[in-house]
């Protein structure tokens, strides 16, 4: 297997962001988060950047075509090797435009990592978590602070986020099941999927991503 280049699925606090940072160290694969791909372009004041602030600052959705041509000019930048997606495709259709704009490059994905949490688990990870102004993180049952709502390391409150408030929890959850989750049998049905169980611990779901991986190396050399 020349290159990796993978997707990451999953709900909102199934823990994407740990295994994307240990997938990077293990693999030296660029992270393309769309989020950071779009401040990026929008504070380097690029063409695709600019096109995108356009539609941002009339508080409409960046459309298909303009983040998917960042995300193929990463690739082509930084992704020789592979990389690593996350935050796009949320949809069936944009997993088609991006499918169509990989082959033109010749390129395919190699594999769609789904991390599975329950909802009640997305619940209860995201409404507890708390955080400081400075930005130290913490759980209200999972890694709580010395001094309830006060940070360790700086003394400063801790307050929850708006969007860990339950009712916000309950939105995001209910946009991916409805626009996201349908990814899965699209990835399946292709024989790309590969599921994961997030309520492990984190290290046993990167062992089990690390082992999936290897596995699918070796199949390709037989």
């Amino acid at each position: 297997m020349s290159e990796l280049n993978l997707i990451l699925l999953g709900p909102p606090g199934a823990g994407k962001g740990t295994q994307a940072a240990r997938l990077r160290e293990d693999f030296g694969l660029p992270y393309i988060g769309t989020g950071d791909l779009l401040r990026e372009h929008r504070e380097n004041e690029t063409e695709l950047g600019r096109k995108a602030q356009e539609y941002m600052v009339r508080g409409d959705l960046v459309p298909d075509e303009l983040v998917i041509a960042m995300i193929l000019d990463k690739v082509e930048d930084e992704g020789q090797d592979g990389f690593l997606l996350d935050g796009y495709p949320r949809t069936v259709a944009q997993a088609d435009a991006l499918g169509e704009e990989l082959d033109k490059l010749g390129r395919r994905l190699t594999a769609a990592l789904l991390v599975e949490v329950p909802d009640e688990i997305v619940m209860a990870r995201l409404s507890g978590r708390r955080v400081c102004p400075n930005g130290h993180l913490y759980h209200v049952d999972y890694d709580p602070p010395k001094h309830e709502g006060v940070c360790d390391q700086d003394g400063r409150p801790l307050i929850r986020r708006d969007d860990d408030e339950p009712a916000a929890i309950e939105r995001r959850l209910a946009t991916y099941h409805k626009q996201t989750e349908p990814l899965k049998d699209y990835y399946d049905e292709r024989g790309l999927l590969r599921r994961f169980d997030g309520t492990r611990d984190k290290t046993e779901v990167h062992d089990h991503i690390r082992a999936t991986l290897a596995t699918l190396r070796l199949e390709e050399r037989l």
